[in-house]
C-alpha cells in the first residue's frame, strides 16, 4: 500500500517539475494509447494516468472526468480495483475544490472498504474523512478521523502512514491555535520517519507553528532543509508562501516581497488555483500601501482565478457528478437485486426473523446508549465546570504573581542605577569637600599676613582661593549635571521616541552598572572597553526603555565574569566589551534603513546550548534563587521587538557570550 501511495507522488512530482516535458502531449499520446486497447486492466491503467495527468495540467476538471471513467472501468475488474478508484476520484473532487462531492465519495468508498475488509482503504478513507472535515473548519469531527485512520494503521503496523496521519493531527491542533499540542504531535513525526514526502509535511506544520509563535528563526530552520523535499509544485509553493510570511513577519519586505513572487509563479505554472488565488491576495496585502496600482492589479488576478474555480465547481456540479450519480444509482439497483434473490433464496423466513430482532435489539441498545451519554454528558460537565473555575482561579494568581515579579525586576533595575549614580555623584562631591576645606585653611593664613602686613602674601593666597573656588564651582556643575541626567533617563517613560545620542547612552548606563555592582560589592572588580562609531549620530528611540535594556545586559556580563572569576584562576582577566555599528543595509543606495547594532560581550562561562532558547522565556533563569526574577531578558526582547528590531544571542560555553541588538534607524 505503501508503495502505491508513493508511486503517485513521484508520478505527481514529475508531471509538477517538468520543465522541458509537454503535459498535453504526454495527454495525447495516452488517449491514443487506450484506442488500441481493449483489455480492462489495461485500458484502467492507462485511464488513471490520464486523470493524473490532467491534475497537473491547466485542464485539472478534466482529472475528475477521467477518474469517473476509472471507476466505470474498475467496476468491471473487481471490488479492490473499484475501491481504488473511489479513492483516486476523491482525491480529484477535493483538489478541485467540491468538498462536498469528494465527501460522498469518500462515505461511499469507506463502507465498501469495510464491507471487503480492506484495512489499508479504510484507513485512507478515514484520513480523507479528517481532511475533508479540517479543511471545512470543523475541528472535532477532523480530529475523530485522524485518530481512527492512525490507529488502524497501527494496526496493520503501517509505521509511515501512521505518522503521516499524526502530522495532520498536529495540522488540525495548529488551525486551532493550539501550538503546544500541535507541536507535541508533529515533532516526533520528523525524527522518527524515513519518507520524504511525510518528512515534508511534518517540517512544513513545525515552520508554521513556530511562525504562530513568532519563533522566527527556528520557523526558517525548518523551512530550508525542507526546500529539498519540496519537488512537487503545491510543496514547493508551501515552502515560498511560507517563507514570504516569515519574512513579513521579520519586516524584511524585500525577501517577503521575492519569495511572495515565487510562490506565485509556481503556482501559475501549476495551474492550482486556490494556490494562485492564495499568491495573489498575499502580494495585494503587501502593495495596498507601497504601490497600489499594482494591488490593485493583483487583486483583479485573484478575483479572475476565483471565478475561474467557481465555473469548475459548477461544471462538475452541473455535468460530471450528475453522470456519476446516474452510473452509481444503477450499480447499486444491480447489486441489491443480486443481494436480495441471494438472500432471499438462502435465508427466507429466517432473514425476516433476524430483521425483526435486529430492530428490536436497535432499539434497545439505542436506548441504553442514549442513557449512558446523557450521564457521561452531565459527568463531564459537571468535570468541565469545576476545571474551568480552577484553571480561571489559578489565572487570577498567574497574573498577580507576574505583576509582582515585573515591579520586583524594575525595582531591581532602579536599585541598580541609584547605587551606580550615588557613586558618580561621590567623586565631584569628594572634591567640593577637599577644596573648601583647604579654602578654610588658605583664609586662616590670609588673615595671618594681612595682620602682619604682608601684602603680597596675602593676594598670593586670595588668588589659591580663587583657583580653588574655580574647582569648586566645576565639580558642583559636574554633580548637578549628573543629576539632571539621571533623572531625565529615570523619569516616567511616555513611550514617546526622541532623537538619542546612542553611544552616549551606552556609555552612560555601563558606568551606571558598574558603579552599582561595586556599591554592593567592594570586592567586585573587571575591565571593560568600549568601541563607538561615532558616524551614528543621534537616532529616535525611547531612551528610558532601551537604557533598561543596555543595564540588563551589563548586569548580566559583570555577573557572568564575576561567576568565573571565582573558579578560573588567578590568569583569568575578567573583561566585558561594548561596540556600536552602523550597518548599512542600502550599497546600492536604494530606499531602506541602516541599522544600528549594539553588541555586548563578556568572556564569562557562556551560556548552556540545552538552554540558549529558552533565555527569553519569561521567568526564565540559572541564577540562584533570590538573585533573578527570570524577566530581564524577557522585558528586553519586549522592548526591542517593539522598537521594530531584535535581539539574538551568540555564546561558546565555557568561553562567553556576546548579545546583539539590532534597532533599524529612523533619524
Amino acid at each position: 500500500m505503501k508503495k502505491r501511495i508513493i508511486l503517485m507522488i513521484m508520478l505527481a512530482c514529475m508531471w509538477s517539475s517538468s520543465n522541458g516535458q509537454n503535459p498535453r502531449h504526454t495527454i495525447d499520446s495516452l488517449r491514443n494509447e487506450l484506442e488500441k486497447i481493449e483489455q480492462d486492466t489495461s485500458r484502467l491503467r492507462i485511464i488513471k494516468q490520464m486523470a493524473d495527468s490532467f491534475a497537473y495540467s491547466n485542464f485539472p476538471d478534466s482529472s475528475v472526468s477521467y477518474a469517473f471513467k476509472s471507476l466505470t472501468v474498475a467496476r468491471a475488474i473487481g471490488y479492490k480495483e473499484e475501491v481504488n478508484a473511489l479513492l483516486q476520484l476523491e482525491i480529484a473532487l477535493r483538489h478541485n475544490g467540491n468538498e462536498v462531492k469528494a465527501f460522498s465519495v469518500t462515505l461511499n468508498g469507506l463502507k465498501k472498504a469495510e464491507l471487503h475488509k480492506m484495512p489499508n482503504f479504510r484507513a485512507e478513507f478515514l484520513g480523507e474523512l479528517g481532511i475533508i472535515y479540517r479543511e471545512s473548519g470543523h475541528y472535532d469531527k477532523a480530529l475523530q478521523y485522524l485518530r481512527n485512520s492512525k490507529s488502524v494503521y497501527d494496526s496493520i503496523k503501517d509505521i509511515e502512514l501512521s505518522l503521516y496521519q499524526q502530522s495532520n493531527i498536529g495540522e488540525v491542533y495548529l488551525l486551532q491555535g493550539l501550538l503546544d499540542s500541535a507541536l507535541y504531535y508533529c515533532q516526533p513525526v520528523v525524527e522518527k520517519a524515513k519518507t520524504t514526502w511525510i518528512i515534508f509535511y511534518a517540517q512544513v506544520n513545525l515552520a508554521k507553528i513556530y511562525l504562530e509563535k513568532h519563533n522566527y528563526n527556528i520557523a526558517l530552520s525548518y523551512l530550508w532543509p525542507t526546500a529539498r523535499y519540496a519537488a512537487f509544485s503545491s510543496h514547493r509553493f508551501a515552502i515560498n508562501y511560507l517563507l514570504a510570511q516569515t519574512y513579513q513577519s521579520l519586516n524584511n519586505m524585500d525577501s517577503c516581497i521575492y519569495y511572495a513572487r515565487e510562490s506565485l509563479q509556481i503556482a501559475n505554472e501549476s495551474a492550482i488555483y486556490a494556490n494562485i488565488i492564495k499568491a495573489n491576495v498575499f502580494l495585494s496585502g503587501i502593495y495596498e500601501h507601497r504601490d497600489p496600482q499594482k494591488a490593485l492589479a493583483y487583486s483583479q488576478a485573484a478575483l479572475k482565478y476565483n471565478d475561474s474555480l467557481y465555473k469548475y465547481s459548477e461544471t462538475l456540479s452541473m455535468e460530471s457528478f450528475d453522470e456519476f450519480n446516474r452510473q452509481e444509482k444503477q450499480y447499486e439497483t444491480k447489486a441489491a437485486t443480486v443481494a436480495y434473490q441471494y438472500k432471499l433464496r438462502q435465508y427466507g423466513l429466517l432473514g425476516s426473523i433476524g430483521v425483526l430482532l435486529a430492530i428490536a435489539f436497535f432499539l434497545f441498545y439505542n436506548n441504553r446508549q442514549k442513557q449512558k451519554a446523557n450521564r457521561l454528558l452531565e459527568k463531564q460537565k459537571i468535570e468541565i465546570d469545576f476545571q474551568r473555575d480552577k484553571a480561571e482561579k489559578t489565572l487570577l494568581e498567574l497574573k498577580a504573581t507576574q505583576s509582582q515579579l515585573i515591579q520586583s525586576e524594575k525595582l531591581a533595575s532602579l536599585g541598580a542605577v541609584t547605587a551606580g549614580i550615588a557613586h558618580e555623584i561621590q567623586n565631584p562631591l569628594n572634591f567640593v569637600n577637599n577644596f573648601s576645606e583647604v579654602n578654610k585653611e588658605l583664609v586662616d593664613e590670609m588673615q595671618t599676613e594681612l595682620k602682619a602686613g604682608n601684602t603680597q602674601e596675602a593676594i598670593a593666597i586670595s588668588n589659591d582661593i580663587k583657583e580653588n573656588e574655580q574647582k569648586i564651582n566645576y565639580h558642583g556643575k559636574r554633580a548637578d549635571a549628573i543629576v539632571k541626567g539621571m533623572l531625565q533617563h529615570s523619569r516616567q517613560t511616555s513611550g514617546t521616541k526622541e532623537p538619542t545620542d546612542i553611544n552616549a547612552l551606552c556609555d552612560e548606563y555601563l558606568r551606571l552598572s558598574y558603579h552599582g555592582l561595586r556599591a554592593k560589592d567592594k570586592n567586585f572588580s573587571a575591565d571593560f572597553k568600549t568601541d563607538f562609531d561615532e558616524s551614528i549620530g543621534k537616532i529616535n528611540i525611547v531612551p528610558q526603555e532601551i537604557g533598561r535594556v543596555l543595564l540588563n545586559l551589563y548586569n548580566n556580563a559583570f555577573y557572568a565574569i564575576n561567576e568565573k572569576k571565582k573558579t578560573a584562576g588567578e590568569y583569568y582577566k575578567p573583561l566585558v566589551s561594548i561596540e556600536t555599528k552602523k550597518i548599512n543595509t542600502r550599497p546600492d543606495n536604494t530606499v531602506g534603513r541602516d541599522k544600528i547594532e549594539i553588541k555586548v560581550s563578556d568572556n564569562g562561562n557562556g551560556i548552556p546550548q540545552r538552554i540558549v532558547e529558552k533565555i527569553f522565556q519569561p521567568f526564565f533563569t540559572t541564577k540562584p534563587t533570590g538573585q533573578g526574577t527570570g524577566l530581564g531578558l524577557s522585558l528586553s526582547y519586549d522592548i526591542v521587538t517593539a522598537h521594530g528590531g531584535k535581539i539574538k544571542v551568540e555564546t561558546i560555553e565555557g568561553e562567553g557570550t556576546t548579545f546583539i541588538v539590532q534597532i533599524h534607524e529612523t533619524k
